[in-house]
């Protein structure tokens, strides 16, 4: 997902929910990542990923796993995960 900028909106959308976990590009050119936080958030996060992203995104699909009860976050912050 090349020069749109999806994980820095990602991130701050995330953020701005006051959810936790990561995002990163794959090299199959998608996105993936983890998500943690109140049922609530984490539906409207799913809910942007699906329908908004960054301005210059095209989603033709998102995906997600099953959702499991934790009893505590797992990640400090939501973060960017970069390959080198």
């Amino acid at each position: 997902v090349p020069q749109v900028f999806f994980r820095k909106y990602t991130q701050a959308e995330a953020q701005r929910l006051g959810l936790h976990g990561w995002c990163e590009n794959t090299a199959r050119g998608t996105v993936q990542g983890e998500l943690e936080g109140p049922t609530e958030a984490v539906r409207q996060m799913k809910t942007w990923l699906r329908t908004t992203g960054s301005p210059n995104s095209q989603i033709e699909r998102a995906e997600f796993g099953e959702e499991v009860p934790l009893a505590a976050y797992t990640h400090e912050e939501f973060g960017i995960r970069r390959h080198h």
